[in-house]
């Protein structure tokens, strides 16, 4: 039987060899419709690109992919040089594919990295743990391990932070600073490690009785995210606002700052105290230096790809690696 070629996949999925090709190296640009067409035609047919193909007659891939929603985020830079550190010592290469935040754009990579037959996978989920699909994986060969999420299955392993204690680090700091109203900004509450953050704010809340947490969910954790927010808190009367802000990235708690002072007379800490996370050098840097909550980034990325190694040599044993939060005090949430 001679070998399937990507025509074979056009015709199979009714749209041109163009379209395939584009899916194949642009999956983006295909629509989820189409894109799903052609991942079951590749996947019916058995089709295997031509890199693919090449990598099966030398012998195996030397790939990592790495599918994410945070490629704009501070610490997956931190993150991301960990692991392409780890992953040369070991005789990787790591191709990072961004998926917008979609559910569609995380299939359309996964689709993209299965066809080119990487070694293994590196998956920060976007919504509800996918374990029907990394099952599928790990029986094409290739091993995943599931990035900032708790893997619910024996199959892979999984590395975390406990986004549940810096919440609570967060918000309970802020308490035991005297502050009794307190908002926690943040989102989509959809993506798990920002919900953590969330549940642990409210762990430290329920702890003092006097004191009360608002939610404001924004769809994106950006400074010009935080800002709109900081605009909208400084325009309430005084008796509504907040004293003790719990901000879900240090981009949102930076934004938030510049939006309150651009609006209003309100002086941080003294009027209101904010927390922010990740624990980024321009927080550090800022005019009022931010408290945060410190992960170690280039750990955490060296340990995913050890995982990820220990996978792909040995197959397994399988770990849930959480790591812990630190908080670091600075001016933002103290009085001078």
């Amino acid at each position: 039987m001679s070998a399937i070629a990507l025509r074979d996949v056009a015709a199979r999925a009714r749209v041109s060899p163009g379209t395939v090709s584009n899916f194949l190296n642009h999956p983006h640009k295909v629509a989820p419709a189409t894109a799903a067409r052609i991942s079951s035609a590749i996947e019916d047919l058995g089709y295997v690109g031509n890199h693919a193909a090449r990598q099966l007659r030398v012998g195996a891939s030397t790939t990592i992919g790495h599918v994410t929603f945070e490629v704009g985020n501070h610490s997956f830079s931190e993150f991301s040089a960990g692991v392409a550190e780890r992953a040369r010592e070991v005789g990787y290469t790591v191709l990072i594919g961004s998926d917008g935040g979609t559910a569609e754009g995380e299939a359309a990579h996964l689709d993209l990295f299965e066809s080119q037959r990487v070694r293994g996978l590196l998956l920060s989920p976007v919504g509800a743990f996918p374990k029907q699909r990394i099952e599928h994986l790990r029986e094409r060969g290739i091993p995943t391990v599931i990035v900032g999420a708790r893997a619910d299955t024996d199959t892979c392993s999984s590395v975390s932070f406990d986004e549940v204690a810096g919440g609570d680090l967060a918000a309970g700091h802020l308490v035991e600073a005297g502050r009794r109203r307190l908002l926690f900004v943040g989102g989509p509450l959809g993506i798990e490690t920002v919900a953590d953050r969330l549940v642990g704010a409210r762990q430290a809340v329920e702890r003092c009785p006097a004191a009360a947490l608002e939610v404001v969910e924004v769809d994106a954790r950006t400074v010009a995210a935080g800002r709109a927010v900081g605009h909208a808190i400084g325009q309430r009367p005084a008796a509504d606002r907040p004293d003790g802000i719990f901000a879900a990235n240090d981009a949102l708690a930076f934004g938030i700052m510049h939006g309150l002072r651009e609006v209003s007379d309100i002086v941080v800490p003294n009027d209101i105290a904010i927390v922010g996370y990740d624990d980024t050098d321009f927080g550090a840097g800022a005019l009022v230096p931010l408290t945060s909550i410190a992960r170690s980034g280039q750990q955490y990325g060296r340990t995913a790809m050890d995982l990820l190694h220990t996978d792909i040599s040995r197959g397994g044993p399988h770990s849930r690696v959480v790591f812990q939060p630190q908080l670091v005090v600075r001016g933002s949430s103290v009085l001078p």
